[in-house]
């Protein structure tokens, strides 16, 4: 192996791993931890509850459903400052179908509301 040929590889083998690197250091700038949602969603009942984090922000649902009616609780909070907290009732039981919409109402506009600020 010539000695020119033996440089092109080193050099080659340097190239691959400055562009490999540049594309983990430019991943890593566009994806953060705080980016990412993440999201639980729990049976209670006949209702449901959500809990939506992103990073220090939480976001929570809960939806409970007796034969007689149907409460809806809202709380959104940054760090340890509520920003909402709201409920509202019904005065006929949700069905599931109208329990599974609101939860899924709820989680895409908490997903659209978070990417705007």
């Amino acid at each position: 192996m010539s000695h020119r040929s033996l440089c092109i590889g080193r050099i080659s083998a340097w190239i691959r791993i400055a562009v490999l690197s540049l594309g983990l250091v430019t991943i890593a700038s566009f994806v953060s931890a705080a980016e990412y949602f993440h999201i639980e969603i729990t049976k209670k009942g006949l209702g449901k509850e959500v809990v939506i984090t992103q990073g220090a922000r939480e976001w929570f649902m809960l939806i409970e459903v007796t034969p007689e009616n149907s409460v809806v609780l809202r709380q959104e909070k940054d760090q340890n400052k509520y920003l909402v907290d709201e409920s509202e009732t019904h005065d006929r039981p949700m069905t599931t179908g109208e329990v599974d919409a609101t939860i899924t109402d709820y989680i895409n506009s908490v997903k659209t509301r978070a990417t705007k600020k």
